[in-house]
């Protein structure tokens, strides 16, 4: 009786997983339709009715290679491939188009039927949802690609490089002295200051700069803060009239600095955030509220390019040396910590932060995982944010106008002053 009922469970089952394969083949055969229906009739390779058929073919090879025999599904999906070319080749006699992306999207259907049978039938649709996507966007794609630089494309690929090809390679172990150093975990980091400042890279370049100051600057503050400040404060010299957008735009892009702490935080070691969050809330709102209070205040029409980063943050060498920066600060940052305790990591940051706040702040969480008091290390890392303000507050005073580093020091200051005070209380 239990056996009967088995068979017909699973009989049920397989019912619906082929109807399944029935309806994605209709999904993906909807979008095929849909872009060719100028067309006459019979003038169509394949619409929706041969998508489905072809679906439910998939799922029934994957029975038949269950229940009979192997070679059902190869033979089958060698069958479909060779009608495929047929019509293919027949119809280049009469309409010069040499796109193979219908023929892909008939093989990847007779796929999506045998996954959804044999496999798993979520698995099948997500696919399948996917491909009619990929295929109706077939503009918006090409447009992407024509409006793609080379320098971005290289970039991308060496993002890919050093994430899903260099850190599955490296060692997941400790090592060096206190067992402060994980090779993968470095890389690790490494690669995640490259992809926030390749998301913020691509937010502007997609949405493009002429959004306005306030876009510019905070999306530039994923990539690089001190980059903007130097470009908004050479705009500041000859465009004195816009001094207070422009002093906005800076407190904007380095106020965007903190959350991108709180994130480091969070995928490194969460137990860091409630010592961390107030300091680093404390420094944005008095960064954020200053600069929205200016722009609101002087608020005029202004269009801006782009400003020009002065380092790509995805290239190799780049790369490297941010590396090799995160693995000295741990080594020194160790060293210091047994030879002068609290003191040293202070100076340290101190230091680091003069010409970066990613490096000290992704070295000081690590290490607070491996012994460093949680005070200090959150002591720390506000200290190399308020001095790497302190060197931007610099920046717009020297090379902008007077209006500017005017507008700029004063939230400075105050907003370094506030967190270390509310740090140091903690």
């Amino acid at each position: 009786m239990d056996d009967v009922a088995s068979q017909f469970i699973a009989s049920n089952q397989t019912t619906i997983n082929l109807a399944v394969a029935l309806l994605l083949g209709a999904i993906v055969g909807l979008e095929r339709g849909w872009d060719a229906r100028e067309q006459k009739s019979g003038e169509r390779i394949a619409g929706i009715r041969t998508f489905s058929l072809v679906g439910l073919l998939g799922g029934i090879s994957a029975v038949l290679a269950s229940e009979i025999t192997v070679w059902a599904f190869p033979v089958l999906l060698l069958s479909v491939v060779a009608m495929g070319l047929v019509a293919y080749s027949e119809r280049l006699e009469h309409i010069r188009n040499f796109s193979i992306t219908g023929l892909v999207g008939m093989l990847l259907t007779f796929c999506f039927g045998a996954v959804a049978v044999a496999v798993d039938p979520v698995i099948a649709t997500a696919a399948a949802v996917v491909t009619a996507i990929i295929l109706d966007n077939k503009q918006e794609i090409h447009g992407w690609v024509q409006k793609l630089q080379a320098h971005e494309l290289d970039a991308a690929l060496k993002l890919l490089l050093i994430s899903v090809v260099m850190l599955p390679l490296l060692p997941n172990e400790r090592m060096g002295p206190g067992g402060v150093l994980n090779p993968r975990e470095i890389w690790w980091m490494v690669v995640m200051i490259a992809s926030i400042s390749f998301v913020g890279y691509f937010a502007i370049r997609v949405a493009g700069a002429r959004k306005g100051i306030l876009f510019t600057s905070l999306f530039a503050g994923l990539s690089s803060s001190t980059a903007l400040t130097l470009h908004f404060a050479r705009q500041s010299r000859s465009n004195e009239g816009f001094s207070p957008q422009f002093a906005a735009g800076i407190l904007i892009a380095c106020g965007t600095m903190f959350p991108r702490i709180l994130v480091y935080c969070l995928v490194i070691n969460t137990a860091l955030l409630p010592s961390l969050v107030w300091p680093v809330l404390v420094m944005t709102i008095l960064l954020y509220g200053p600069a929205l209070y200016i722009w609101q205040k002087n608020s005029k029409q202004l269009q801006v390019s782009q400003p020009s980063l002065s380092q790509n943050p995805l290239d190799l060498s780049s790369a490297l040396v941010f590396g090799l920066l995160l693995t000295a600060i741990l080594l020194l940052g160790e060293f210091l910590k047994n030879a002068f305790g609290d003191a040293g990591i202070f100076a340290l940051a101190a230091t680091s932060g003069v010409a970066d706040v990613d490096a000290i702040t992704l070295s000081l969480t690590r290490m607070s995982n491996n012994g460093l008091a949680m005070d200090t290390a959150v002591l720390g890392i506000v200290i190399a944010a308020a001095v790497n303000n302190l060197v931007k507050s610099g920046i717009a005073w020297s090379i902008g106008n007077r209006q500017t580093g005017l507008l700029v020091a004063g939230p400075m200051v105050l907003s370094l002053g506030a967190g270390l005070l509310v740090a140091w209380i903690q």
